[in-house]
């Protein structure tokens, strides 16, 4: 999978996110791959969502 690739899905995964967590905002999803377990880790504080939680929502979506 190619830069491009991996921008296009995460932009639809961002949605699809902001669309599940009203909570959640663009600051939130700011990603990068230095900044990955950051950004996780912050996402799953603000909604109160274990690791595995966090992950079983992204692979339903």
């Amino acid at each position: 999978m190619n830069t491009h690739e991996q921008k296009l899905n995460w932009s639809e995964l961002k949605s699809q996110l902001k669309k599940k967590f009203a909570a959640l905002t663009d600051d939130d999803m700011q990603y990068t791959d230095a900044k990955r377990e950051e950004m996780l880790g912050n996402i799953q504080i603000k909604l109160g969502k274990t690791k595995e939680e966090w992950q079983a929502i992204i692979a339903a979506l």
